[in-house]
């Protein structure tokens, strides 16, 4: 308790960490109690200590940690738990999706940001990114912006081989979590003159899991304001197939036949889904539409809808990790010293940060099915 005697807790660092987990005060207050000894904390003691109306230090300070398993020091951090709002974080989600599990997103976003600046600094790991944003109107459209930006990234023709890496290589810090939702793959968000930073959902399937990374990346570099949602939504669709499948490349290889044998060809080739194949046939005149309803018709009786054939793998991110390897080589930390810059217990910390997992993900969907 010595370490943390002057220390008195944030009230939003409180909300936004009870919010990460998923929680409301009355969750949290439960958990408090069933490690106090012999105490009962109420819902209304958390919602005043929330609020700021009395302050939280010493033994109480030390519950609030063990109950959200996060470092006393990582609940007493400033930050903005306004900085999350519409039109700086974007996703595609579900109509489904409720408020609670937005805001437990929203949320685990902000405190993600908060262990990646901790780690990123500890490091001097101050890389430069070559994002830059690209107006999208009438005349310049989403699709044109992907393929500016694969020009002045280098990429080649064709398919893209690691998204990951190229966001990685572009300066976006990327990590891959557990989002606790089958409702969207991937969140993103931008803050001004910082690096971009994306959460990717460790269960969504790798052909989706690309398609939504394209999608955030079309966020990042076109909508820097608050829009029109389904505009916005359907320009990032649109960046996304041209960004993963450039008509200049990918046309021919559409035609002249488009069966679900040849889909699961370019499946393996392209590395999207098979829906998403066909919709950019649709999209650039190859099907008619009634030749693609009749093809989705058939993937849906076949199943095709929930999971899809042909296995791609999954693609880790690596920058972060790394981060963590120099500060274990470099600069003489173990596990549990990085773990508690980040402010995180060191299971949980490992899981996220060090450790990044080899295994394709899981048959989630997204709601956005077969992107």
């Amino acid at each position: 308790m010595d370490d943390i005697v002057d220390l008195v807790a944030q009230p939003a660092m409180l909300t936004l960490a009870r919010e990460s987990r998923g929680w409301t005060q009355a969750d949290l207050a439960r958990e408090m109690t069933g490690r106090a000894a012999n105490e009962t904390v109420s819902q209304g003691y958390v919602s005043r200590a929330e609020a700021g109306r009395l302050a939280v230090r010493g033994e109480r300070l030390a519950l609030f940690a063990a109950a959200l398993r996060y470092t006393p020091q990582m609940l007493c951090r400033t930050t903005d738990n306004g900085g999350v709002g519409v039109g700086l974080v974007h996703h595609r989600k579900r109509a489904s999706m409720g408020a609670q599990a937005l805001r437990r997103v929203h949320a685990t976003l902000a405190v993600t940001r908060l262990q990646v600046e901790a780690l990123t600094a500890a490091s001097h790991d101050d890389e430069k990114h070559t994002f830059r944003h690209i107006a999208v109107d009438d005349f310049d459209t989403p699709a044109d912006a992907a393929e500016t930006l694969r020009l002045e990234w280098g990429l080649p023709s064709g398919p893209v081989p690691n998204v990951v890496e190229v966001l990685e290589a572009a300066g976006a810090l990327l990590v891959t979590r557990d989002l606790q939702t089958r409702e969207l793959d991937a969140v993103s968000q931008w803050p001004h003159g910082e690096r971009p930073l994306v959460l990717l959902n460790s269960t969504a399937p790798a052909d989706r899991y690309r398609f939504s990374l394209a999608h955030e990346l079309g966020h990042i570099v076109m909508h820097t304001e608050p829009g029109d949602g389904r505009l916005q939504e359907q320009q990032a669709d649109e960046f996304a197939a041209e960004f993963l499948m450039p008509h200049e490349s990918i046309v021919a290889e559409l035609r002249p036949r488009l069966d679900l044998p040849r889909l699961m060809e370019l499946k393996r080739r392209w590395r999207v889904s098979m829906a998403a194949l066909a919709r950019r046939a649709k999209s650039l005149g190859v099907l008619t539409e009634w030749q693609y309803r009749s093809l989705t018709v058939e993937m849906s009786a076949l199943g095709y809808r929930t999971t899809e054939p042909v296995t791609i793998g999954f693609e880790n991110p690596r920058h972060l990790a790394e981060v963590v390897t120099r500060l274990r080589r470099q600069h003489h930390l173990d596990l549990s010293q990085a773990a508690h810059l980040a402010g995180l217990e060191l299971e949980e910390f490992t899981e996220i940060y060090s450790c990044p997992s080899s295994t394709p993900g899981g048959p989630t969907a997204t709601g956005f099915t077969n992107r």
